[in-house]
């Protein structure tokens, strides 16, 4: 049996483009009924490892991080949101929303990857941030996302106290970024070939059909 073309997601929950990445990729998946031959894993990235628990506000954040006027924000969001709603995504940016830590996420992502869970529950916990406006750093959302995905919410943030587990997070977060890994969504085909930022389908679904013929 053909061995599965093995995918790697480097990315962040609160990625916006990490979401429309993935629904792009998902959907040159489908269309080329290719399920059955690919195993996507997703890989940590903290987009602001300095973050402190409380969060941010999201457009002062913005602003310090990259500079983009209150309008460039606005025009973005509304680009996300239109783009979020073709691929089935919904982006709900709201008056006061504030950007979050991530790590926590990171470390029950990999607890969810032993139970073959980690896809659904990276997707509840983007839906909770972008689309229900929760805080991913907030243990009771995380606890409910564990719940909706069929895990053990008890067992699970109890590795949030383990300091071997919290190590892994950090030590997989500089192994990509010593791959050269800076920005997300990074995909990765059998660790041999990349592409940054949320390609358009099309584009996934050329490489995805070379890789596959392979």
């Amino acid at each position: 049996m053909k061995e599965k073309l093995k995918i790697d997601i480097v990315s962040d929950v609160v990625c916006p483009w990490c979401a429309i990445g993935y629904k792009r990729l998902e959907k040159a998946i489908e269309e080329l009924g290719i399920e059955d031959q690919v195993e996507i894993e997703w890989q940590p990235f903290e987009l602001n490892p300095g973050m402190p628990p409380e969060g941010q506000d999201l457009t002062e954040h913005i602003t310090e991080k990259y500079g983009s006027t209150i309008e460039q924000q606005q025009e973005s969001r509304e680009n996300m949101t239109d783009i979020g709603e073709e691929l089935g995504f919904k982006f709900d940016y709201f008056e006061g929303m504030r950007m979050a830590n991530t790590f926590d996420a990171h470390v029950l992502l990999e607890y969810a990857k032993d139970f073959g869970k980690q896809n659904e529950l990276k997707l509840r916990l983007m839906n909770s941030f972008f689309g229900e406006r929760k805080d991913v750093s907030d243990k009771d959302v995380l606890k409910q996302a564990l719940l909706d995905v069929g895990l053990n919410a008890e067992e699970a943030l109890a590795r949030l106290d383990n300091e071997e587990a919290r190590y892994e997070v950090r030590n997989k977060h500089g192994e990509w970024k010593n791959l050269g890994v800076n920005s997300v969504p990074t995909i990765v085909f059998n660790m041999k070939s990349a592409v940054t930022g949320a390609q358009p389908v099309a584009t996934f679904k050329q490489i995805l059909g070379e890789l596959i013929s392979e």
